[in-house]
């Protein structure tokens, strides 16, 4: 007779119950981010910019982070994050910085190690910074879709430069 205990089946059982529990969580995860803290008239435009933004960005649906707030915005599980009123990043002062205009919007791109690329509005009297997962790595096609309500409700600061 044999001492050994066979564990296969129990090992299995469990495995088999996490699997199905992770297979039924919710793919719809908040984003938990940083809320801005921007002086009172930038904050206005950015609750403007709330009223405006879109319900489905770059085809995924409007999921926003928390906290709440008319700082900030999402779509996807957080495959898409803006944030309204951030303040102004130290790279714009670098003259070798990326940038995209994008449909009358420009922006100022950052690559993140690991990550999608970050964007952050220029020549706009706040500052709006959208953060894009790894998925668009190399694609700034969210940004269409923003382009109208920041251009509507974030003056320019500089004119002519945000044509």
């Amino acid at each position: 007779m044999s001492s050994h205990r066979p564990f296969g089946l129990p090992v299995a059982a469990a495995a088999l119950a996490l699997l199905t529990a992770a297979g039924c969580s919710s793919t719809n995860a908040k984003a938990s981010v940083p809320v801005p803290s921007p002086p009172a008239e930038e904050a206005a435009f950015c609750q403007a910019l709330a009223k405006e933004l879109p319900g489905t960005v770059a085809g995924l649906e409007r999921n926003d982070p928390e906290p709440d707030s008319e700082l900030t915005a999402g779509w996807g599980d957080a495959a898409i994050v803006l944030r309204c009123g951030v303040p102004r990043p130290e790279k714009m002062t670098d003259p070798q910085a990326q940038g995209v205009s994008v449909d009358g919007v420009r922006w100022m791109v950052e690559r993140r190690e690991g990550d999608g690329p970050r964007f952050t509005s220029v020549y706009r009297e706040a500052y709006i910074e959208v953060t894009l997962d790894e998925r668009y790595a190399h694609d700034a096609a969210p940004l269409v879709d923003l382009a109208a309500p920041v251009k509507q409700t974030v003056p320019c600061a500089l004119e002519p430069e945000c044509e």
